[in-house]
């Protein structure tokens, strides 16, 4: 009987565990990689994440397009190390690329900015890497670091004040990936959750009077929480602009 419980103890530990050490990922996965064209080697304003122009120059530009990762927008934002294996032409590190779009490429993982694939390379020979079209990778999830910055939240371009607000969440740090976000409604005394409208933008109509408050069900190094951003957006808010919160996701 004491054997059976301990095994039993020990399947269910199993269990619990077994999740947080996929989530982790501290290793490499096999892949492959190709470029998308950009006449200024940047990231693209348009990508489905919906980050506009902080999709285009975030991270210094070290930006990808996913396919399976891409999760319906959950990983938009997430950070990995990338790297190709030609140990002739290819970089030890490679590269750290941030999410900021879909794309689907010949069996591809990342679709990089040509400034990401070219980092890939050793001095002197990214145009044999760029001659190759596509490369074999290997990639993990890392945490993003953004130095000085907390994260944001950025009133979409799109939003119709005051009757309607889409919002994406900027400098997102750590490997946390937002699930959810939900907006207070004051007089009823209850959170109401958000529409994902596509990528990493929430939107919702019909908002509660005054400033905003927010909270997010973020996956993360800690596991599954709620973070609150009370007040985040003021009441007199405007499309475009970027609010910063007093709050960092991990």
């Amino acid at each position: 009987m004491g054997f059976s419980l301990k095994l039993q103890y020990c399947l269910v530990s199993v269990m619990v565990l077994l999740p947080a050490v996929c989530y982790s990922q501290d290793y490499f996965v096999k892949s492959r990689a190709t470029y998308y064209g950009s006449p200024d080697c940047l990231g693209t304003p348009s990508g489905a994440c919906g980050f506009g122009e902080y999709g285009k120059s975030v991270n210094d530009a070290n930006v990808a397009g996913v396919s399976r990762l891409y999760k319906n927008g959950t990983a938009c934002g997430a950070c990995y190390q990338v790297r190709c294996t030609n140990p002739q032409i290819c970089a030890d590190n490679g590269v750290n690329i941030v999410v900021t779009d879909y794309g689907e490429g010949d069996n591809t993982d990342f679709i990089l900015s040509p400034r990401a694939y070219a980092r890939m390379a050793r001095p002197d020979t990214a145009a044999h890497l760029f001659a190759y079209g596509v490369v074999d990778v290997e990639y993990q999830r890392i945490p993003c670091q953004y130095g000085g910055y907390k994260t944001q939240v950025k009133v979409h371009e799109h939003s119709k004040y005051p009757n309607y607000l889409a919002i994406v969440v900027l400098y997102q740090a750590g490997k946390s990936e937002i699930l959810s976000v939900d907006i207070w409604q004051e007089d009823c005394k209850e959170w109401i959750g958000m529409r994902r409208a596509y990528g990493a933008v929430f939107d919702m109509a019909n908002l509660p009077s005054g400033d905003i408050s927010l909270r997010f069900q973020v996956r993360g190094s800690a596991g599954l929480t709620w973070v609150q951003a009370p007040n985040v957006i003021p009441k007199y808010w405007k499309a475009g602009v970027a609010y910063e919160t007093d709050i960092q996701l991990y």
